[in-house]
């Protein structure tokens, strides 16, 4: 394997104290930290914006965790975009080094970097994720779209590790058509839960 230089500065769309809202690890304090770029494509993807990298400044990573340090909660969420389009290792040792919990939410559908606490894949139809990340998923989070998606999660649900907690969540713009379907598949199938963008329906970011 090819040895990869650490970098010292990362594409960042935006940094913010806010709370987690979705998934495992919801309503707890977080600081999120968005990156810029992303080779996956949703249609309906939220926060398009993100994708072209070098619409967004280059900050170095010692800044970035100085200003995450300057909050209470220590749970540090690296997301996009897609993250692991970048080298992640120098900012999960710097976040470590300061008492965060990194975590993580990506496709997978690129290489794994950096020492994570926790993965959350959401994996994507436009680009699938690569086995390491699948292997080594905390939390599978698969956004439900229309009723075939059951079936495509499930064939997720069989490759990850036994451990690993089980999301479906509703596509915001079809929440209301969507939720009620899921809670029907959840009940029929109690291995998986429901996760609800809860950020939103509070309006906070």
């Amino acid at each position: 394997m090819q040895h990869v230089q650490p970098i010292s500065e990362l594409p960042v769309m935006e940094a913010f104290y806010t709370l987690q809202g979705e998934g495992f690890h919801q309503g707890r304090a977080a600081y999120f930290i968005r990156l810029g770029g992303c080779d996956v494509g949703c249609f309906w993807c939220d926060v398009k914006e993100s994708w072209d990298a070098t619409k967004h400044p280059k900050i170095a990573v010692k800044q970035l965790v100085s200003d995450a340090a300057k909050y209470p909660g220590k749970l540090a969420v690296i997301t996009g975009g897609e993250p692991l389009l970048h080298h992640l290792h120098a900012l999960t040792e710097l976040l470590h080094q300061q008492g965060f919990e990194t975590n993580i939410e990506t496709s997978g559908s690129s290489p794994l970097s950096g020492n994570w606490d926790w993965i959350c894949l959401s994996p994507k139809k436009f680009k699938p994720p690569v086995q390491e990340v699948i292997d080594q998923a905390n939390e599978l989070k698969v956004v439900i779209f229309n009723k075939t998606d059951f079936e495509w999660a499930e064939s997720f649900a069989k490759q990850v590790n036994p451990l690993c907690k089980l999301y479906l969540q509703p596509e915001w713009d079809k929440a209301s058509e969507i939720t009620p379907l899921i809670i029907d598949y959840i009940q029929a199938h109690p291995q998986w839960r429901l996760s609800l963008q809860v950020h939103k329906y509070l309006d906070i970011r």
